[in-house]
């Protein structure tokens, strides 16, 4: 393991309503390098909304991205996204293999710079 020393690599979280709509998102995200990795699996949430205690299935992303492309990315998810307010949250990456990090900032640099 090494640390992510430049601090380069995050994690963003995002969920959605159906497993459909998830993977298509997912997939769209890795599609335009925005991300180089996306998980999706199921979640149960429970969260405050209209007032009142919501508890809900969801199905949750995980995208393996580089930070500076963080506003990029919450700005082509909340585009494409069915919710009012959904979830972007991004959390750093303080360790891991030195070969994935690498990984990561390579699959994110081709074209999502701007580059093609």
């Amino acid at each position: 393991m090494t640390a992510n020393e430049r601090g380069d690599v995050v994690v963003v979280t995002t969920t959605h309503e159906s497993e459909e709509q998830a993977r298509a998102l997912a997939s769209a995200v890795v599609r335009e390098r925005l991300a180089a990795c996306a998980q999706v699996y199921p979640v149960r949430s429970v969260y405050w909304w209209d007032g009142e205690v919501q508890d809900a299935g969801e199905w949750r992303i995980d995208l393996k991205t580089r930070a500076e492309l963080v506003d990029r990315l919450g700005a082509f998810v909340s585009g494409r996204h069915s919710y009012e307010t959904p979830e972007l949250i991004a959390v750093p990456v303080s360790g891991g293999s030195a070969d994935y990090l690498a990984w990561v900032a390579e699959e994110t640099a081709a074209g999502a710079d701007g580059a093609e």
